[in-house]
C-alpha cells in the first residue's frame, strides 16, 4: 500500500460525502417491510472510482466510511456491520481484478466493464441480498431480480464514467 498525499485524502474525503449524497439522498429506495430492500442509485460509483483511482485500500475506505457514516446521517433500520463489508469490498474487488489481471496503463472499457461486473455482482447481487436475508429477514431472492436489473443498467455506466472521468483525472491527481 502506497502512502496517500494530503491532497489524495481530500479526494478521498469528497468521494466519501459523493457517496453518502448519491447512496441516501440521490436514489431510488424501496422498503420491505420497515427495512429498506432495494435502492437503486449511483452510490456505488465514488467507492468504485476511488478503488480504482487510487487503490484497493481506498476504495474500501471509501465505501465503508460512505456506507457508515451514511447510515448515522440517514438511518433505515438498524446498523448491520455486514453490509458496510459489502460496501467496502465494492471498492475493493474491481481494482484488485484491473491490478491482477489488467496491469497494462491503459484499460479498456471491457476490462472495466469485466472488474466492476464482478464486484457488483458479488457485492451487490450476493452479499448485500444475503446479509438483508441474515439480519432483517428479508429473503434472498424477493431482492434479486431488482438488483440483477439495476446492475445490469449500473455496470455499463460505472465502467464508462469511470474510465471518462479517470482520463481527466489522471492529468489532476499527477
Amino acid at each position: 500500500m502506497k502512502k496517500l498525499s494530503t491532497k489524495q485524502l481530500v479526494y478521498l474525503s469528497f468521494l466519501v460525502a459523493l457517496n453518502i449524497v448519491l447512496s441516501r439522498v440521490a436514489s431510488i429506495r424501496i422498503n420491505i417491510g420497515t427495512v429498506e430492500g432495494i435502492r437503486i442509485g449511483f452510490g456505488a460509483f465514488p467507492t468504485i472510482f476511488a478503488g480504482i483511482v487510487f487503490g484497493p485500500f481506498a476504495g474500501g475506505i471509501v465505501g465503508a466510511l460512505g456506507d457508515f457514516l451514511g447510515f448515522f446521517i440517514n438511518p433505515t433500520g438498524f446498523y448491520f456491520p455486514p453490509i458496510t463489508l459489502s460496501a467496502a469490498l465494492g471498492g475493493i474487488i474491481p481494482a484488485l481484478i484491473l491490478q491482477t489481471f489488467f496491469k497494462q496503463q491503459n484499460q479498456s472499457l471491457w476490462q472495466y466493464i469485466i472488474a466492476i461486473g464482478i464486484g457488483q455482482v458479488i457485492t451487490s447481487v450476493i452479499l448485500t441480498p444475503y446479509f438483508l436475508q441474515l439480519g432483517f429477514n428479508i429473503p434472498f431472492f424477493v431482492t434479486l431480480p431488482a438488483r440483477i436489473i439495476a446492475q445490469t443498467i449500473n455496470v455499463p455506466l460505472y465502467s464508462f464514467l469511470t474510465l471518462a472521468i479517470k482520463k481527466k483525472a489522471d492529468v489532476i491527481l499527477n
